[in-house]
């Protein structure tokens, strides 16, 4: 079950969106600025593991900045004084009693600060690759390289960050992340939060920060000097450093564990043990939604507007899901990623969902809820189903077909065309593509929907 998003309001008045999730002491985690999105971080399997281990044993609270993810998008102070506001609504909502602190990257000096500001609200503060002097951090050559690249080639640049800033090596993790990095921040406000960290620097708050503090630093991370963590260490008067392998300044990448242990022996918390339940293949249809054009919609409606096509869309889709026997894999944000045990259902639920949405446009046709165009795509097979998810070729060729579709078409793989054979679906030839990472080219169809 995916946590509930709240909002907290600073004494500025920005909302600030955030979930918690587990059980346990409250351990409140700050974003990566500026690339933050609370939803979709939750929906990629791969970051949401990371979730998931930590609210085994604590209550975890993550939240978007200002100007990033769900939090209010249209703002313009985005100082390290703001973050601290963003701080003290998310902890002034969810406890009275002290918190653990762990301050991500750009957005430890703000944790920093605000323990230091606020005694006895924090019991401990966790540092995760980050550092206290903004100047000191961007003297290295290769985050100068990618923010000068962000100017120049905005896409470029997510693609190349994925790989090279956050450190996921395989495509397809690295192009799922680039994709929550695209919609969690437009190119401005990105550069302009990376900008406030240019000039911070909370060197002499370090000493002021009166609760024990483990500065955690990964091996790896080659353009983020250990220098900086060593330094945070030294000047914290109960602070201690462990480094472990890896090269990602994202805790959710790469190997968690070592992570997960240090956060638990420090906090003096049980570490409950990875647990891996893959269970054995079974034949699925596999249905992924995508809502088309929905940052130029956001762009073009304004976030009240687009929210509610938005929350139109995640209506329709999810009565037509219950209708059809599809199970909820995972919301997107702008689409979602279903499973059927029988092909046929999942077709018929496709057209369902085509016809619904034609018939939404046509009934709004006068109003700006007619902004409503999804693409679907279809794959069948026997994916990886694990920790109630699934993974693996079936799943990545049904995204991929997604998303070589149009607005208003249904694009299925052959082998759901030859499944359904004698089922009364007229289908139509769409040729060829080559899908990324795979060896050959795919042969496609689009189910003709309409009455």
């Amino acid at each position: 079950m995916n946590p509930q998003v709240r909002y907290a309001r600073t004494v500025d008045e920005v909302s600030i969106a955030f979930w918690t999730y587990g059980e346990g002491p409250v351990l409140v985690e700050t974003p990566l600025v500026p690339f933050s999105h609370i939803e979709l971080e939750w929906q990629n399997p791969h970051i949401r593991r990371w979730y998931e281990r930590l609210g085994r044993m604590a209550t975890v609270v993550r939240y978007d900045g200002r100007g990033t993810g769900l939090s209010q998008r249209a703002v313009d102070d985005v100082s390290i004084e703001a973050q601290v506001r963003d701080l003290e609504a998310v902890i002034g909502s969810i406890s009275s009693d002290p918190v653990s602190l762990m301050g991500v990257f750009h957005s430890g000096p703000a944790a920093v600060v605000y323990t230091a500001q606020n005694p006895g609200r924090v019991s401990h503060l966790l540092l995760w690759c980050s550092y206290a002097s903004g100047p000191d951090y961007w003297k290295a050559a290769k985050s100068e390289g990618l923010r000068a690249l962000r100017q120049t080639d905005y896409t470029l640049f997510l693609r190349t960050a994925a790989h090279e800033l956050i450190g996921w090596a395989d495509d397809d993790e690295s192009d799922l992340y680039a994709e929550i990095m695209r919609k969690a921040v437009d190119p401005e406000q990105a550069d302009k939060l990376i900008a406030a960290t240019r000039d911070v620097d909370v060197t002499p708050q370090l000493s002021e920060v009166g609760c024990p503090t483990l500065v955690l630093h990964r091996r790896g991370v080659d353009w983020l000097d250990i220098t900086l963590s060593r330094d945070l260490a030294s000047r914290i008067p109960q602070a201690r450093l462990v480094v472990v392998d890896g090269q990602s300044p994202l805790p959710a990448a790469g190997d968690i564990e070592p992570v997960i242990g240090s956060i638990g022996e420090f906090l003096d918390l049980e570490v409950p043990k990875a647990r891996r339940t893959a269970r054995a293949m079974e034949f699925r249809a596999v249905l992924f939604t995508d809502l088309v054009d929905h940052t130029t919609m956001m762009s073009t409606l304004g976030d009240d507007r687009g929210r509610q096509v938005l929350r139109e869309h995640d209506r329709i889709t999810r009565e037509v899901l219950s209708e059809y026997g599809g199970i909820e894999m995972k919301a997107l944000g702008d689409g979602f990623m279903a499973s059927f045990t029988s092909v046929t259902s999942a077709v018929e639920s496709a057209i369902a969902l085509q016809r619904r949405i034609d018939a939404w446009n046509k009934k709004n046709e006068d109003s700006y809820m007619s902004s409503l165009s999804v693409r679907v795509g279809l794959n069948a097979g026997e994916p990886i189903q694990e920790e109630g998810d699934l993974f693996g070729a079936t799943v990545i060729l049904a995204s991929r077909i997604a998303n070589s579709a149009g607005g208003g078409e249904i694009a299925v793989a052959n082998a759901v065309r030859e499944l359904t054979t004698g089922k009364g679906f007229s289908f139509s030839d769409r040729g060829t593509f080559d899908p990324k990472g795979f060896d050959e080219p795919i042969q496609i169809w689009t189910v003709d929907w309409s009455e």
